[in-house]
């Protein structure tokens, strides 16, 4: 069966400028819902229907098609549905191209599980249905507020006999917007995603959260990060390179200054025992740095790591260590805390911030440490490091 996934993501957003492209923790919003599709069993294709050429640019990057879409039908008022009825028409006007089931995803919608756009399909196959939608659960004591006079009236009970929670009537469900699955005609017909037989898919609560407000980007990212250790347990086993910062990495971001105008900073004891386990198990490390300072070196040669310092372009020389010494960005990681490091941290395979870092900086990361600079930051992210790369030795990843 050929099932066509048709992620629709314009350029413009006037809630929350750039939305598609917002980095959460580590990775651009859109990419999310691109990795579930690529991994989804019953999607044979995965398509990106945009209007802005950085949308287009990562879509491509992550392994999505990228369909472009008029301007006509990529404002503020136009629908998802014209946006998904002009990619099918384009498909087949140009390939003679028509899919047995089309899946829409929503990008603002990154929570789901692996196997929900699989079990969403599945379930509209096993029930016969022409469409489906996912939607969570809302339970409780629900009332409904007219519009007219504010006045409230109770929808699932009678508050003059009051059931235990268990005991209520019915369950409601409200549409989450995380993945519609439908049967071409029903876009053609009804001019929506819905229509003929509508089955439901019904995800978990917390897995159906959307980004709608740009309060909705530091939640979103601190339930992604709850799942993120054992799903980075594997990649961080394949760091062979890592690379800190200096200034608020290594130390705590305050400067000593001394009478002679020397200066002086504040390091942590601990970080050069992490640092020398993680150099026994064979991982390279260094300090790359546009700090000046001979502070820096003389900490370096403390630490018995690389020292690189007085780098006016860090992610040219974070390129050209990788090709010395023929890594991947998967095989590096590297640490930050200011806006100077986030080209290097969009680079590598695991960027990493610091517990104090500035808020774009920890939306770049893939891993945010408990510890901020300069107070055990880098002893924990060692310790990351080796745990992983032992638990891989033992085959127990």
């Amino acid at each position: 069966m050929e099932t066509l996934c048709i992620i629709p993501a314009r350029g413009g957003s006037k809630g929350i400028p750039r939305k598609n492209v917002q980095a959460i923790a580590g990775k651009p919003l859109i990419a999310y819902t691109i990795e579930q599709a690529k991994c989804s069993n019953a999607i044979t294709r995965v398509v990106v229907s945009t209007d802005d050429d950085e949308i287009a640019s990562v879509s491509h990057s992550y392994g999505a098609e990228v369909l472009h879409r008029p301007a006509e039908i990529a404002g503020d008022k136009a629908s998802s549905e014209s946006a998904l009825l002009h990619a099918l028409d384009h498909l087949k006007q140009q390939e003679g191209y028509g899919p047995d089931l089309v899946v829409f995803l929503q990008a603002t919608s990154p929570l789901r599980q692996p196997n929900d756009i699989d079990n969403a399909v599945d379930t509209l196959l096993r029930e016969n249905a022409d469409s489906l939608f996912s939607a969570r659960p809302v339970e409780g004591f629900i009332w409904e507020e007219r519009k007219q006079d504010g006045a409230c009236t109770p929808i699932n009970y009678d508050p003059t006999d009051r059931p235990t929670r268990q005991a209520l009537a019915s369950e409601y469900l409200e549409e989450n917007g995380s993945i519609y699955v439908f049967k071409p005609w029903v876009l053609r017909e009804y001019n929506s995603r819905l229509g003929g037989k509508i089955a439901v898919y019904v995800m978990h609560e917390l897995d159906s959260f959307q980004v709608d407000v740009p309060e909705d980007l530091g939640l979103m990212e601190q339930l992604i990060r709850l799942r993120l250790p054992a799903g980075l347990h594997s990649e961080l086993a394949c760091v062979e390179l890592l690379l800190f910062d200096f200034d608020g990495v290594m130390t705590d971001n305050r400067v000593l200054v001394m009478q002679d105008g020397t200066e002086g900073v504040f390091c942590h004891r601990g970080d050069g025992l992490g640092i020398g386990q993680l150099r026994e198990m064979g991982v390279a490390m260094a300090v790359l740095s546009t700090e000046m300072n001979p502070v820096v070196s003389a900490r370096c040669k403390k630490l018995e790591i690389e020292c690189i310092q007085g780098c006016a372009d860090k992610r040219a020389k974070l390129q050209e260590l990788a090709r010395e010494r023929s890594l991947d960005p998967a095989q590096i990681a590297f640490v930050g805390n200011d806006v100077n490091d986030l080209a290097c941290m969009a680079w590598v395979g695991i960027p990493i911030a610091v517990a104090d870092a500035l808020p774009e900086v920890k939306r770049a990361a893939r891993l945010v440490t408990s510890h901020p600079g300069g107070l055990g930051a880098v002893r924990e992210i060692t310790e990351w490091v080796r745990e992983a790369k032992r638990s891989a030795g033992e085959g127990v990843l």
